[in-house]
């Protein structure tokens, strides 16, 4: 009988940006608890960040089936006890599957998803975190209104050419977004390939 295809998905930014990832997440993270992954795509960062940071428990979630069964095959092969079964979870959605944990982790999404999308991920970090809890984001942002390079305006104009509702997010609007829901910037972080760390934490 012919096997069946390898549902895992790669991508090769993953293994060219998750080494710096995982520096600042094993910075900023709480050393136990629970962290949900907003969109997690292919699973790849899920099945490392998992593997390099055993103390915490890791839930990755998607909201399309592609992506889930991805995570779910990289899952099988990681080896990582601390890594849960995906989730499917709509960050628009008025609630979330997880209703507790200590940090919110979510890697290029908001400029590949609708501003409502942005809105959703925020208001439902604000739910799910406690005082103290972590947000961390990470991609490309506009600082002041300006690209910060042209590799990124490029990105933009590709990314709008797609979907005039995608595009890269300024940065002040996402800080003013996340101060609504009680999120303070505590930390913006100079990433590889012009992306930025950003980290939010909940106030009490």
């Amino acid at each position: 009988m012919p096997q069946a295809a390898d549902p895992r998905l790669y991508y090769p930014h993953v293994a060219r940006n998750r080494d710096a990832i995982l520096t600042v997440l094993r910075r900023v993270l709480p050393p136990r608890g629970l962290v949900l992954e907003i969109a997690s795509g292919s699973g790849e960062h899920a099945a490392y960040f998992a593997q390099n940071l055993p103390s915490l428990t890791w839930q990755p979630s998607d909201p399309d089936a592609q992506a889930l069964a991805s995570i779910a095959a990289h899952r099988a092969t990681a080896n990582a006890p601390n890594l849960l079964p995906p989730l499917q979870l709509d960050v628009i959605a008025p609630s979330w599957p997880v209703t507790h944990a200590e940090a919110v982790v979510c890697c290029n999404m908001i400029h590949i998803a609708p501003w409502a999308a942005c809105e959703g991920l925020i208001a439902g970090a604000a739910r799910v975190l406690p005082a103290g809890g972590v947000l961390y984001l990470y991609g490309p942002y506009k600082i002041g209104g300006r690209h910060t390079a042209r590799s990124n305006a490029a990105f933009d104009a590709d990314l709008r050419a797609r979907n005039p509702a995608w595009g890269i997010r300024e940065l002040d609007d996402v800080t003013a977004l996340a101060a609504k829901h009680g999120l303070a910037r505590a930390e913006t972080v100079e990433m590889p390939a012009n992306n930025l760390s950003v980290i939010f934490r909940r106030g009490p």
